[in-house]
């Protein structure tokens, strides 16, 4: 499991997930489903306190319809 305290980068991705999943009009439970992924630990990702795989991001954002982020 990831850390319990966000980094700056999580902490930001999550912000960025969280924009996207409100814009497409999505509850955490309804993007983590669609995503496959535990609702719990989407909720964790997008409070940054998770570090999610490349697969497990790229199904969240597939889930999202979003293509791309910037987190710099």
């Amino acid at each position: 499991m990831g850390s319990t305290k966000p980094d700056k980068a999580r902490k930001e991705l999550g912000n960025k997930l969280k924009q996207a999943r409100k814009k497409a009009n999505l509850t955490q439970a309804e993007a983590a489903q669609a995503a496959d992924v535990n609702t719990n630990y989407y909720a964790r990702i997008e409070r940054g306190e998770e570090n999610p795989s490349f697969e497990k991001l790229n199904r969240i954002m597939k889930a999202l319809k979003i293509k791309s982020l910037d987190v710099s």
